[in-house]
């Protein structure tokens, strides 16, 4: 198993950027596909982004796509999601995700392996 370790998360204006990071260890994360989702109180957990095993493939929610990038470095074993243009409506706790496999995938309960998650909150 491998353990996810969230930072970076904070307070910020609408407009402003922000870079959340994801730690692992316990096992190599070049062995995973990683995916960060998001979660506000009372919705389920949403897809942000995923990036494939070999770091080759990446996908974004339409909610995002061009505002935020995943990036991975095997090296450090760090997975981070810097965030552009925020808006108000992205404010949630943000968690990343490990799935053993060599592609990432847009649902939850595909991934196995979660952080506790760090708290974005965007204000107007």
């Amino acid at each position: 198993q491998v353990q996810l370790v969230e930072s970076g998360g904070g307070l910020v204006q609408a407009g402003d950027s922000l870079r959340v990071s994801c730690a692992a260890s316990g096992r190599t994360l070049s062995s995973y596909a990683m995916g960060w989702f998001r979660q506000v109180p009372g919705k389920e957990r949403e897809f942000v982004t995923s990036i494939s095993r070999n770091g080759g493939f990446t996908r974004y929610a339409n909610s995002v796509k061009g505002r935020f990038t995943i990036s991975r470095d095997d090296t450090k074993n760090t997975v981070d999601l810097q965030m552009n243009s925020l808006k108000p409506e992205d404010t949630a706790v943000y968690y990343c995700a490990a799935r053993s496999f060599a592609w990432g995938s847009t649902s939850a309960y595909d991934y196995n392996n979660w952080g506790q998650g760090t708290q974005v909150t965007v204000s107007s």
